[in-house]
Order: C-alpha cells, then sequence, then structure tokens
C-alpha cells in the first residue's frame, strides 16, 4: 500500500493517541472530518491499522516479570521452524518472537508472574517442545525504553 504524506502523518496521530476524535485529527492535518474518516478506513481494510489497544501504566499493575529467551533449534529446517512458531504463538506468556540470524534461531520476549512460573513455562511448555537445542534466559532487572510507535517513513 502506497502511503502519502497526509497518510503517514494521520498515522504518527492515531499512534500517539488512538482516540483522538475525527474533529482533531482533521485540525491536525488541515483537513475536514469526512476525509480524515475515509483515510481511516482505507487503513483499517488494507490492514495497515490492526487493531486499537490500550497502554497500560506497568507500575501500577501487579508484580511481573520480564523475560528475554533465546532459543537455539537442533535443526534449521523450514519445517522446524514453522512448527516452533506456531506452538510459541499459541503461548500466553510468549508477548513478542522473533526469528533470528546470529547465535540463536528465536528471541522471545516473555511475561510471567515470578520466577516459578518462568521455571514452569521454561520447563515445562518451551523445553518440553521438540528440536529445542538450547535456551538461554535473561531477566529485566529495570525497564529503561518501552514504545509502541513504529516510525513511518
Amino acid at each position: 500500500m502506497k502511503l502519502d504524506e497526509l497518510d503517514k502523518r494521520l498515522l504518527q496521530l492515531l499512534q500517539a493517541d488512538s482516540k483522538a476524535n475525527a474533529k482533531e485529527l482533521a485540525a491536525a492535518l488541515g483537513l475536514t472530518k469526512t476525509p480524515v474518516y475515509d483515510r481511516i478506513r482505507k487503513l483499517e481494510e488494507a490492514g495497515l491499522i490492526k487493531k486499537y489497544v490500550a497502554v497500560l501504566e506497568q507500575s501500577m499493575l501487579p508484580s511481573y516479570m520480564v523475560v528475554f529467551c533465546s532459543v537455539s533449534l537442533e535443526s534449521q529446517k523450514l519445517e522446524a521452524i514453522e512448527s516452533f512458531s506456531r506452538a510459541v504463538s499459541d503461548f500466553p506468556e510468549v508477548k513478542e518472537c522473533y526469528l533470528m540470524g546470529g547465535a540463536s534461531d528465536f528471541l522471545l520476549k516473555l511475561i510471567v508472574k515470578d520466577l516459578n512460573d518462568y521455571h514452569q513455562f521454561s520447563s515445562g511448555k518451551l523445553a518440553a517442545l521438540p528440536n529445542i537445542s538450547q535456551i538461554q534466559s535473561s531477566f529485566v532487572l529495570h525497564e529503561i525504553k518501552n514504545s509502541t510507535v513504529v516510525p513511518i517513513y
């Protein structure tokens, strides 16, 4: 999908505040409300806007742990990669999963309740998957930056 400068600016505004109303967006873009509605609908229908979410203040939530796991597979054949990808997609603890180039095959971002929860996940679910060669975990001590904004060039 080809984006013009107004589409790009609209996406930046929506990433900053997805609850901004059409009147506010129209004023910021120098348009009327109808073209703004039309552009948003077009971006949604094209699948560029996947969903609207609430970003929570993490310090106000009950405690939890963020863990990054590097996972290496015994085989890097396409079937093995796809099988692993499907399996971890079903685990609610896995918030992000990336196929990597380099020392490990996958990088997972997990959110778990505590260390015991992580142990149950890593040994009971992750290590129990076929084709797992190695799991290395790093535990987040303090979050410095977390952004949902994707740059639009």
